[in-house]
């Protein structure tokens, strides 16, 4: 799709567009059709089934047209009910009423089963694209709209995709199976209930075009209030802390506003069709009796063919109050179709090249050759501007430097969930771009200030990184770390509940099952960006013994913000405008009397403040180098 104007605030829905590289595709039928693949035989019987109960609901107007016209005899003393045909009749009419039963029954258990797995594969399928996207599309989408697409969205595909043809079918049936009894009947019936086509046809050719640019509409909005009633959930702290539940509740509420309104001009502009529909059943009622009448008493028909006529005409004239339901489905589904599948024509933004070097063992040299990165290059400025660094297998080097100039950018470019749009990233000399991701990021260990923890046991957690490992494996790799000492007096020792995101722990206990699992991994290059940040000194002391462990004979990368945990790097590397303004040992830098020794001489001021006075925020994440600095890495600028 063409690129966006600059000056205007994009949509949800373009932003999804430009990601997709593509615009939202209005016609769905060529991309749903292939999903019914696996049930083609379960849709083929619901199909047969229901082609079989319209039959048996054509049944039934022809016993009843049969005791008009036979079950009552004229004989010498009048008019007599012949009992044995109206047996057979009411034998036949129960039979018919039975088989409806079920057959509806299996066709809704067939249809149901078929539903489940298509909708169970479409989820599957979403849920494996999601996790393989670029870490890039997440920065720059909502939660909640991921959710919506991945769950509502789905689930209104049932209705247009698996109970949608059947209804169809049977509507279609039903309208032409009727026409042909009334024309079998006598053609001038059909004839006078063929004047209702006409508004018929314009009527529903104009509720589908109009339904379908409402409900899309009505998606849209939907899709807005659940990814702020997701981000609220998730963000609920901050927003407690900050004291903006009021203000948050009347956005909510002006979302809700937004779907309300949205939803109300849907129904005003395609509740038209219902009435529209009745009238033109009462009408066809009305021309029916009418034509009827006079072809009785000229007696082209009899009177149980008049009664069956006025069946008929419920028959074909039922469809058109299905067909409101119907397009309705069709519209709603359809919207909902358009945004799965732009979300399924997504791309990742990195990818793997067609033949990766293989890449079994690494010693763990790493190299960052004149790299320039931006996270939304010709719109946001440069993070890093030919940045070259070179750390040598084994080697402990620190990286320090203010908020947003570029300390974090490194990991993320390292672990290739972004790419720099100059120069090369490289590890034992080969460029990680010709890498596998999967196997890159084996090598490459990352400790997070805020790591994630999944719901599970502690010992759950550990296991994500060695699946196969028994727990007495798992426990000793704690005790090897010093962990132990911390994790196994928890409430139930290993086999305590984290929680979601791991909230029953401490940010110290979360920080030491993470470092565990890095562990575990055995990774040849181990980054720690803020590992012990927002700990007190006695869990930090813990840390820091763990990971001169876990350092041990292998390359370690620090991005930490108290000087204390990085004096004993072999060099450490100071940062500035994403360019690299000094490099060397603690006594070196301080030596020398650079940026690193005002730094430090700051941080000594301080008698231990933070350097660093926050964690790196979205804005250097997102390539926004205008964070704010702490005091002490402002002094050393």
């Amino acid at each position: 799709m063409p690129p966006p104007d600059n000056k205007r605030v994009l949509s949800d829905i373009e932003i999804e567009e430009m990601l997709a590289r593509k615009a939202l595709d209005r016609s769905m039928f060529h991309r749903l059709v292939p999903l019914l693949g696996p049930v083609r035989g379960q849709v083929a019987a619901v199909f047969a089934l229901e082609t079989l109960l319209v039959g048996i609901v054509f049944a039934r107007p022809w016993f009843i047209g049969q005791l008009l016209d036979h079950g009552l005899v004229k004989g010498a003393q009048g008019w007599t009910l012949d009992e044995r045909l109206l047996t057979w009749l009411s034998i036949g009419l129960a039979v018919t009423w039975l088989a409806r039963f079920l057959f509806a029954g299996l066709s809704s258990y067939l249809a149901g089963a078929a539903a489940l797995t298509v909708l169970n594969t479409l989820r599957v399928r979403i849920f494996e694209h999601i996790q393989a996207l670029s870490v890039g599309y997440f920065d720059r989408t909502k939660a909640g709209r991921i959710l919506s697409r991945a769950d509502r969205d789905v689930d209104a595909l049932e209705a247009l995709l698996v109970q949608g043809p059947p209804d169809m079918l049977s509507a279609i049936l039903r309208f032409v199976g009727a026409a042909l009894m009334l024309w079998i009947m006598s053609p001038l019936l059909l004839l006078g209930l063929a004047s209702v086509v006409p508004f018929l046809v314009v009527g529903t050719w104009l509720f589908k075009r109009v339904s379908q640019k409402s409900w899309a509409v009505v998606a849209e909005n939907r899709s807005r209030f659940t990814s702020h009633l997701v981000e609220t959930v998730s963000g609920v702290r901050m927003i407690q802390q900050l004291v903006r539940e009021e203000p948050n509740r009347k956005r909510y509420r002006e979302l809700l506003s937004d779907f309300d309104g949205a939803l109300v001009r849907g129904n005003m502009r395609s509740g038209w069709f219902a009435p529209l529909s009745g009238l033109l059943n009462a009408a066809g009622m009305a021309m029916i009796l009418l034509v009827g009448s006079y072809g009785l008493l000229e007696g082209q028909i009899t009177l149980g063919q008049l009664a069956q006529s006025l069946f008929y005409v419920m028959l074909f004239l039922g469809p058109l109050q299905d067909l409101n339901d119907l397009f309705e489905r069709y519209a709603s589904g359809s919207a909902s179709a358009q945004r799965v599948f732009l979300l399924l024509d997504t791309r990742p933004e990195i990818l793997d090249v067609e033949m990766p070097v293989a890449v079994p063992a690494l010693r763990g040299d790493v190299e960052f050759r004149s790299v320039s990165f931006s996270y939304a290059p010709g719109t946001l400025p440069q993070v890093l501007h030919d940045l070259s660094l070179h750390i040598h297998a084994g080697e402990v080097v620190a990286v320090v430097g203010a908020t947003g100039h570029g300390k974090s950018t490194l990991v993320q470019l390292l672990t290739r969930f972004y790419e720099a749009q100059s120069g090369q990233v490289l590890i034992d000399g080969i460029d990680v771009k010709q890498m596998r991701q999967s196997e890159l990021r084996r090598h490459v260990g990352v400790v997070l200030q805020d790591n994630v923890l999944f719901s599970g046991t502690v010992l759950d957690n550990l296991r994500q990184a060695r699946p196969d490992a028994q727990d007495a494996e798992l426990i000793e790799a704690a005790r090897a770390l010093d962990a132990d000492e911390v994790l196994g007096r928890l409430a139930y020792g290993y086999h305590t509940q984290v929680g979601a995101l791991g909230a029953n722990l401490s940010h110290g206990q979360r920080q030491l099952v993470c470092l565990v699992r890095a562990y575990l991994t055995d990774p040849a290059v181990l980054v720690l960006d803020e590992a012990t940040s927002a700990v007190d000194v006695h869990t930090e002391r813990m840390i820091q013994r763990a990971l001169r462990r876990l350092c041990e004979g292998r390359t370690a990368i620090i991005i930490a913000h108290r000087l204390a945990t990085i004096r004993d790097a072999d060099r450490i590397a100071v940062i500035r405008d994403g360019e690299v303004v000094e490099i060397g040992s603690h006594g070196e830098l301080t030596e020398i009397g650079g940026a690193y020794a005002r730094l430090y001489e700051a941080y000594q001021r301080q008698s231990g403040d933070l350097i660093d006075s926050a964690p790196e925020p979205a804005g250097e994440q997102m390539g926004d180098p205008a964070g704010n600095s702490d005091p002490a890495l402002s002094a050393a600028s």
